[in-house]
C-alpha cells in the first residue's frame, strides 16, 4: 500500500491519519476549510476513547466541566436534575489537539485509497436526510445565580433549547425549531438563566442524515461525510471516533468487497442505533405539528435503516484492539 489521502481536518480525519501513520502507512492530509463548532460537550465515554486513541491520558483535564444536567422535557414538565460527567470544548481546540503530530510524507504517488472525512464525496452518492430542523447558535451571558457546572435542556412547543456553559457567567445556548427569540419568550426555564444574548454566531442542520453508498472502488466515507447526527442525543463525536477506528482497520485489511460490505453496515446500523435514542426523545418531546413531523422522519429513517441492513445480512468481522478480525 503506498499512500493513503484523508480529505478533511475533524475528529474523524485526526483519528484515522493517526491510526494509519502509526501503523506504518503513508498519509497525505488533504485539509478543508469549514466553519467550527463553538462549543462541544464531551462525555466520559467519547473522552476516554479519545485519550485511549492518542495515549494521552490527561488530555483535556483542564477543561470546564459539567456535574449536572438540569432536564424540563414534555409539556409542563418539571424540571430534574440529573447527574452527569463531561467537559466542554470549542471544536478548534479539540481539532487543535488531535492534530496529527506525525511527520507525513509529501508525495505525489496517487494514493491507494481515499478517506473521505469532509464533503464533497464522489459521485454518484445520495444523501438520506430524516428530518429538516436547523439549529442556532448563540452566545449569551449568565445571571449570577445560574450554576456553571450545570448544563439545561427543555423542551418547547416547536423544538428545544440547551444551554452549554463554557466558562463562568458565558454559555453557548443551542436553539433547535424555531428562532432563537421565539424558543426563549417561551421558555420556562432556560431563560431566567439567562442575563443577555449576542446574535445568532452560526445556523446549521440539525437532523439525522446519511450518505449511500458509504464506500466504493478506492474510497470510503468517514465521520460527517458519511453521515450526521442530531445533537441532542451528544453522541456524534464518539460515534466519529468509532467510524475512524473501523475506517482504519478497514483500510489495513486490504478493503476488499467483503470488508467494504461490513463497513457499510455497521455504519449503518450505528446511524439506526442513533435514531433509535431520537425516537423516545421526539416522540416525549411535545405533540405539536412540529415534533410529529420530526418524528415521523425519523421512523422513516429507522424503517430505511431496517431495509438496508437485511439486504447486508449477518455482520462477517469483530474488531478487537482496533483490529478487524473475520467472524469464522
Amino acid at each position: 500500500m503506498n499512500q493513503i489521502a484523508i480529505q478533511g481536518d475533524g475528529v474523524a480525519a485526526s483519528c484515522c491519519a493517526y491510526l494509519l501513520g502509526k501503523a506504518g502507512v503513508t498519509i497525505k492530509l488533504q485539509p478543508l476549510d469549514r466553519p467550527r463548532l463553538p462549543a462541544i460537550l464531551l462525555g466520559d465515554h467519547a473522552l476516554a476513547l479519545i485519550r485511549d486513541i492518542f495515549q494521552r491520558s490527561d488530555l483535556f483535564q483542564d477543561a470546564p466541566k459539567i456535574r449536572k444536567r438540569m432536564v424540563a422535557w414534555g409539556a409542563g414538565s418539571n424540571v430534574q436534575a440529573l447527574d452527569h460527567s463531561a467537559v466542554v470544548i470549542s471544536e478548534e481546540l479539540l481539532l487543535k489537539e488531535l492534530s496529527p503530530k506525525l511527520a507525513l510524507k509529501d508525495s505525489n504517488i496517487p494514493p491507494d485509497w481515499t478517506i473521505f472525512a469532509s464533503r464533497p464525496l464522489p459521485t454518484p452518492v445520495e444523501e438520506h436526510p430524516f428530518g429538516s430542523r436547523m439549529a442556532s447558535a448563540v452566545a449569551v451571558q449568565l445571571k449570577d445565580k445560574s450554576d456553571p457546572a450545570a448544563c439545561w435542556i427543555e423542551s418547547l412547543e416547536d423544538g428545544w433549547l440547551f444551554l452549554i456553559p463554557d466558562s463562568p457567567g458565558t454559555a453557548w445556548l443551542l436553539a433547535v425549531g424555531s428562532a432563537p427569540s421565539e424558543l426563549l419568550s417561551a421558555s420556562r426555564v432556560i431563560r431566567e438563566q439567562i442575563a443577555g444574548a449576542q446574535p445568532v454566531a452560526s445556523k446549521f442542520p440539525a437532523y439525522p442524515r446519511i450518505v449511500s453508498p458509504l464506500c466504493g472502488d478506492g474510497w470510503l466515507a468517514c465521520g460527517t461525510a458519511a453521515m450526521a447526527f442530531d445533537p441532542l442525543c451528544g453522541d456524534g463525536t464518539a460515534h466519529a471516533v468509532r467510524e475512524a477506528i473501523l475506517a482504519s482497520a478497514v483500510i489495513r485489511a486490504a478493503a476488499n468487497d467483503d470488508v467494504l460490505s461490513h463497513y457499510q453496515a455497521r455504519l449503518t446500523a450505528g446511524f439506526r442505533r442513533h435514531l433509535a435514542l431520537c425516537q423516545g426523545f421526539y416522540a416525549s418531546g411535545g405533540d405539536s405539528p412540529w415534533w410529529r413531523r420530526e418524528l415521523d422522519s425519523i421512523q422513516q429513517g429507522i424503517a430505511w435503516c431496517d431495509r438496508r441492513l437485511a439486504a447486508h445480512g449477518d455482520f462477517r468481522y469483530q474488531l478487537r484492539d482496533f483490529d478487524l478480525h473475520p467472524l469464522r
